[in-house]
C-alpha cells in the first residue's frame, strides 16, 4: 500500500509525456508541477513539526499557516504563469487539480490503513 502514498507524483510524472504529445505549453506543467511539489513538500515538513510538538495551539496553528500558506503558493504560482500566458495559466490550474484529485482520493482510501499500522507494535 505505500507506493498509493505516491500515486499522485506518478500522476505527475505520466503527464509530461502526455503534455509533450498534445502540445500543451510547457510552461503549464512546469508551473503545475512546481506548485504541487512544493506545496507538497511544505506539508510532509510542516506535518512533521506537528507531529513532534506536545502542544495542541502550536500544532493547530502549524497545520492552518500550512494550509493558508500552500494555498497561497499555489494560487500565486498559477497567477503568475497566467500573467505570462494565458493558455499556460490555465494549463498549470487543470494540472494541480487533476494531481491533487487523485491525491485526495488516493488518501481517503488508504487512511483506514495508516491508521491501523499506526495501532501495530513493533
Amino acid at each position: 500500500m505505500n507506493f498509493l502514498r505516491y500515486g499522485d507524483l506518478i500522476l505527475l510524472a505520466v503527464a509530461l509525456p502526455v503534455f509533450v504529445i498534445a502540445g500543451w505549453p510547457m510552461l503549464g506543467y512546469a508551473g503545475g508541477a512546481f506548485a504541487w511539489i512544493a506545496q507538497r513538500g511544505i506539508q510532509a515538513w510542516t506535518n512533521n513539526k506537528a507531529v513532534a510538538s506536545d502542544n495542541p495551539a502550536r500544532v493547530a496553528g502549524i497545520v492552518t499557516g500550512s494550509m493558508i500558506g500552500r494555498g497561497w503558493l499555489v494560487a500565486l504560482t498559477i497567477f503568475g504563469v497566467g500573467m505570462i500566458e494565458n493558455d499556460a495559466g490555465l494549463a498549470a490550474a487543470v494540472l494541480f487539480i487533476v494531481v491533487f484529485t487523485a491525491y485526495f482520493t488516493l488518501s481517503m482510501a488508504t487512511r483506514p490503513f495508516d491508521q491501523a499500522d499506526a495501532g501495530r507494535t513493533s
